[in-house]
């Protein structure tokens, strides 16, 4: 198991993403999902120089404070980085790294409204603009509601889930994270204890807020459009969503070849270490060199 820094932010499958993207000096690599920088330091310690994009202006202002040798930050959502780095002088690039969702720094942050753990406003948003997630609770039909939390959370009690909110905030709005914690929880069927029954709601309604699975899919096509022949696209994703856009575009592809044919997941040293990767799923396909 290889080292990494004692910080914060602890990289999920660390040595199989290195062993994907093989840094090196003279290569250049895009983190399109920067985060607490976790791979892209790794990635620069192997002499690789690294363009990450985030769309979230803390994480680029933490990492950039960090003065990092070798790295060049862009703020936009990696769905875009094909105009992203040609704003740069960039074209064509020798690997890229999607570690997709929400970011070690957004969960830990209470404030930021991803955990239905801590009280917050209710709010999600990875780039800070736009709708929050308070306003599609407080202003979808019931019926949007329950097609967002079963399409995007999984969930089968959606319907139950949605008529509970309709019939919570038609009293006062939803603004906080617990007040929806605790909402989801009273309306669940035979809640015992383990799992939030919220998890899969504010999954859910994360996805719906940063338009993550349509992002992704956008993504996919940029990273094959900016990839040099022989470059490598490693994808990290944790649920089936993400990972079955991700197998299907692989599949599908006619210039990306997956190295792999199931996906890498953590090793049982990795697991015990860093429970967040339990889920994490890691797919790598090649750009296929031109004869």
């Amino acid at each position: 198991m290889i080292q990494t820094p004692d910080l914060t932010h602890q990289p999920v499958l660390p040595q199989q993403v290195l062993d994907a993207l093989q840094p090196a000096p003279g290569r250049l690599i895009v983190d399109g999902t920067l985060g607490g920088a976790g791979h892209t330091r790794m990635l620069l310690e192997r002499g690789a120089s690294v363009i990450g994009i985030d769309q979230d202006p803390y994480a680029l202002n933490r990492v950039g404070a960090e003065g990092l040798s070798g790295l060049r930050t862009v703020q936009g959502n990696f769905r875009d980085m094909v105009s992203l780095l040609g704003r740069i002088g960039v074209t064509q690039v020798d690997g890229i790294l999607l570690d997709i969702g929400v970011s070690s720094f957004q969960l830990d942050d209470a404030a930021r409204g991803f955990s239905y753990h801590s009280e917050a406003a209710l709010d999600m948003r990875m780039s800070q603009g736009g709708p929050s997630a308070a306003d599609l609770v407080n202003d979808l039909e019931e019926s949007e509601l329950a097609a967002l939390i079963f399409e995007y959370g999984e969930e089968k009690h959606s319907r139950r889930i949605a008529r509970a909110i309709v019939a919570a905030r038609n009293q006062a709005p939803i603004e906080t994270t617990t007040q929806l914690a605790d909402l989801v929880k009273r309306a669940y069927p035979g809640f015992v204890r383990g799992i939030h029954p919220a998890r899969r709601t504010f999954q859910a309604l994360r996805i719906a807020v940063n338009d993550e699975l349509g992002a992704l899919r956008d993504g996919l096509q940029a990273a094959e459009t900016l990839l040099a022949p022989g470059g490598r696209l490693a994808v990290i994703s944790f649920h089936s969503l993400e990972d079955r856009i991700v197998k299907r575009f692989l599949l599908s592809s006619q210039r990306l070849t997956p190295v792999t044919k199931r996906p890498i997941t953590a090793d049982d040293e990795e697991l015990q270490g860093n429970p967040r990767s339990r889920s994490a799923k890691l797919r790598v396909a090649e750009l296929e060199v031109e004869k």
